[in-house]
């Protein structure tokens, strides 16, 4: 498609796709607690705990680039 390859187009869904997704599931996360009112320190177990594995998935990507995976 478009003179690209599958491994490319994969590539760029796995950069940017997932990336956009994250932001916007950043964003639901600061809607429930603000829907919630759940204050500044209840804002904060929810950004942490929700986006915990959001963060297992930015460290696996950043492992891969430097070790090379």
């Amino acid at each position: 498609m478009f003179g690209l390859t599958e491994e490319q187009i994969s590539d760029f869904g796995m950069t940017f796709g997932i990336g956009a997704f994250m932001l916007f599931m950043l964003f639901i996360i600061g809607e429930i607690a603000w829907k919630a009112k759940a204050g500044r320190t209840g804002t904060i177990v929810l950004f942490f705990v929700l986006s915990f594995g959001m963060l297992g998935f930015i460290a696996k990507a950043i492992m891969e680039k430097f070790w090379g995976l």
